[in-house]
């Protein structure tokens, strides 16, 4: 039994925990979750009491969220070189996009999808601001680098680029082709294919 265990659905941000559990290259297990079943069972409300996945377990530590998750497995495995070297002029950068992606960027995009209304009156007391600015502030950074923190892959371009990719696919943001190329870059990765190819085996194992 490996020490690393991940609690997921093909179907879900558990997606995202893959192709970072691919970049790492270390061994893990996977315990695929189904919705409205045991994803809600006792024993897994004991993991993870909101009743979602991705949850990661390790030695005896427990993860949830998928950015918490995945900020653990750079940290934990800096061989990977996942993360820009502590006391670096990108470390800043690379904590800002992470925090970035689970919050203005995330609070944006749900907006966006749900057709919630944020407008002058009552931008300056929501996370993300004007849905538009959140956007505008990826699109500048990667019209002038290949990736968040320069010329470096690292775990925010994974968690980044992840979403970019998803909420152009489901039609929530409009094709723009700064975001296109980069999340084109990202997922050409090795791992990003293997992780894909993982969780669609067991789409259609399930079909």
């Amino acid at each position: 039994m490996n020490t690393m265990t991940l609690y997921t659905n093909p179907q879900s941000r558990g997606r995202v925990v893959r192709w970072m559990l691919e970049e790492i290259g270390q061994p893990y297990d996977v315990e695929i979750m189904t919705f409205g079943g045991d994803i809600k069972s006792p024993v897994y409300l004991e993991l993870n009491p909101m009743g979602k996945v991705p949850t990661l377990t390790h030695k005896g530590t427990v993860i949830t969220e998928v950015v918490a998750i995945c900020t653990y497995l750079a940290e934990l495995f800096p061989e990977a070189g996942l993360a820009p070297a502590l006391g670096s002029p990108e470390r800043g950068s690379y904590h800002r996009w992470l925090f970035f992606v689970a919050g203005p960027y995330e609070m944006a995009l749900t907006a966006k999808a749900y057709g919630w209304e944020i407008t002058d009156d009552n931008a300056s007391a929501v996370g993300c601001g004007h849905i538009q600015d959140t956007l505008n502030a990826i699109e500048q950074t990667l019209s002038q680098q290949p990736y968040l923190c320069g010329d470096q892959f690292t775990t925010a371009d994974l968690l980044m680029s992840s979403y970019l990719g998803w909420h152009t696919m489901m039609k929530v943001l409009e094709p723009n082709p700064v975001f296109a190329q980069y999340v084109e870059r990202c997922e050409n990765r090795a791992a990003a294919k293997r992780a894909d190819n993982l969780d669609n085996a067991l789409i259609e194992k399930s079909a």
